[in-house]
């Protein structure tokens, strides 16, 4: 009993001493080892810590993401300060692996591969991270909110609707396929964006080989449904192509001996060229090989319509329409906005566009709070012409009104980084050569005391804007804006008071971060058989086998999760 009552009074003294619940004390009786502890006491040690934490937690900035593509997940992985309280809103739960889409219409690759659920992903990271399925049906800018319909099933008559208030919106919802409003195509085409698509293009490619394998049918009915036909010579396109050729030589041959002679895959490209984004050594050989493979590539056709049966193009430069019979079509000739985001761009003044117009920091223009990135934006570089009179006040340190040489290359690093046009035109005209005007005055000893006007040195930087380009829409440039972003984010508060950026050309003091630079890193494009071309940066072009592994290890770096980087390697 003696015992007990020692225990007994020791819980009286952690209750009353909380500090104490830390020291396990062990003791040794008759029957064994006994350990004693005790929980603090709530209405005292816990006091301080709950109202720390509700202080800290009063105190987040509540980030709200709109998608879970490779922009809005590369964000997510990447953030780590603890100050924010994130919220994912998107319909679709997981993050998926784009570039191999393709692959998945014909077996290569497994669907399972390149999925992530997003729950898997946000459970790792140690800040206040959740997940809303649901689509967002339209932005309150000037109320910081959105608006939200659940998109899972319920039991309710209705979808249910809710309100989700923010301090920073993120807008990543990517893009939509583009059909330039050509009669028949949302009906009769299927689209390569969703995971959902590649697997019904893979159900539809086996059921057209199933029925074209039925006795009952003529040789036209045959060569009908195994006509494919892909509209587009982009990337995803040719990439679609060559995984059929490969399906058709590798599985057909096999699978439906009696119908491969049957099959026929055509594509329409309404430019000169397939890959013509590519550098031109690439485009030859990729013509060249389809040709050998018997892939008919249809140069400057455009689809003017497209039936259940026919499909009806124009020749380039010809009023003359031509109609086809084909099996399945595939569309896949660019992007365009989604509903919501055409929506807020006419709230904010960007009707007429065919992006979300964003400032170098990816900020929405007129709208501080909001960034986007990914495909549903595009980055609206200011350009030099337009402020070149601030720059010469700015770099005219003695405010001469003329510019020396010495006055422009001590400022010269803060416009480069201001204006990327800059840097690439010096690249090809360096700051030296700016100064070498025609109506230098004879006599002087060197460029360096040569000064020019603001009018000889509007004259001198004319052309530099025409270096100015649009950053295409793949997943490499989301992936890194969804970086940049994070690291913004990450720094917000020590780049408040210490910023980092280029100096400001119009008004005072410093940007608080560096402009986005995008750096490109390389382009890839399967071409079956286990060649793909390869374009990496220096001018170097690659094509075969060996480009075939780089580019399936590079994608496998790329991965936002553990596990598609894992399964890629024995699924392909």
């Amino acid at each position: 009993m003696r015992s007990f009552n020692f225990f007994g009074r020791l819980c009286t003294a952690f209750h009353d001493y909380p500090s104490l619940s830390k020291i396990i004390v062990v003791s040794t009786l008759s029957s064994g080892s006994l350990i004693a502890y005790s929980e603090p006491n709530t209405n005292n040690g816990n006091r301080g810590r709950v109202a720390h934490a509700d202080a800290v937690a009063s105190k987040k900035k509540k980030v709200v993401v709109l998608g879970t593509g490779w922009a809005a997940m590369t964000f997510l992985k990447n953030l780590n300060n603890s100050i924010y309280e994130v919220e994912v809103v998107s319909p679709r739960n997981f993050f998926l692996f784009t570039p191999l889409l393709p692959s998945v219409t014909c077996g290569k690759v497994e669907a399972r591969s390149i999925v992530e659920p997003i729950r898997n992903i946000i459970r790792k990271k140690n800040i206040d991270v959740s997940y809303r399925e649901a689509e967002c049906t339209k932005i309150d800018p000037a109320n910081n909110k959105i608006y939200c319909r659940a998109t899972a099933n319920t039991n309710s008559k209705r979808q249910e609707e809710f309100a989700i208030d923010y301090d920073y919106l993120i807008i990543a919802v990517g893009a939509q396929v583009n059909t330039f409003n050509t009669p028949g195509v949302e009906g009769n085409c299927h689209f390569l964006k969703e995971i959902d698509d590649a697997q019904k293009i893979r159900r539809n490619v086996i059921d057209a080989f199933e029925k074209a394998s039925l006795p009952n049918l003529t040789e036209e009915e045959r060569k009908k449904i195994l006509h494919f036909v892909v509209v587009g010579g982009g990337p995803t396109g040719v990439e679609f192509a060559a995984e059929l050729h490969d399906f058709v030589n590798e599985d057909v041959v096999k699978l439906y001996p009696m119908v491969q002679n049957f099959v026929k895959i055509t594509v329409l490209e309404a430019t000169d060229h397939i890959l013509n984004m590519f550098d031109k050594r690439i485009t030859k050989f990729a013509e060249h090989k389809f040709g050998r493979d018997n892939i008919e590539v249809k140069l400057g056709s455009m689809v003017t319509k497209v039936t259940e049966n026919e499909i009806c193009t124009k020749a380039k430069g010809s009023d003359k329409t031509t109609s086809m019979p084909y099996g399945m079509v595939l569309w896949s000739t660019g992007i365009g906005p989604r509903p919501i985001v055409k929506d807020f761009m006419k709230q904010v003044g960007q009707g007429n566009r065919r992006a979300l117009a964003t400032d170098e920091w990816l900020r929405v223009e007129g709208v501080g709070n909001v960034y986007a990135l990914g495909d549903c934006a595009t980055i609206n570089q200011r350009k030099v012409m337009e402020d070149i009179t601030e720059i010469f006040k700015k770099a005219d340190a003695d405010n001469s009104g003329t510019l020396t040489l010495k006055e422009f290359q001590d400022i010269s690093n803060d416009i480069c980084e201001r204006y990327p046009q800059m840097q690439l035109y010096l690249k090809s005209k360096p700051v030296r050569n700016i100064f070498d005007r025609p109506s230098q005055v004879k006599g002087k000893a060197s460029k360096e005391s040569i000064e020019l006007s603001i009018e000889e040195f509007k004259s001198a930087l004319s052309e530099v804007d025409t270096q100015l380009k649009n950053l295409p829409a793949t997943a490499q440039v989301a992936n890194q804006q969804g970086a940049y972003l994070a690291k913004c984010f990450n720094r917000m508060e020590e780049c408040e008071i210490k910023p980092e950026g280029p100096t400001r050309i119009r008004g005072t003091g410093r940007h608080r971060f560096r402009p986005f630079r995008y750096r490109h890193l390389g382009q890839f494009a399967p071409l079956g058989g286990e060649q793909t071309a390869a374009q990496l940066p220096g001018d170097w072009v690659s094509i075969g086998h060996s480009s075939q592994w780089l580019w399936y290890s590079i994608y496998a770096r790329y991965q936002v999760a553990s596990r598609p980087t894992f399964l890629l390697p024995y699924s392909a």
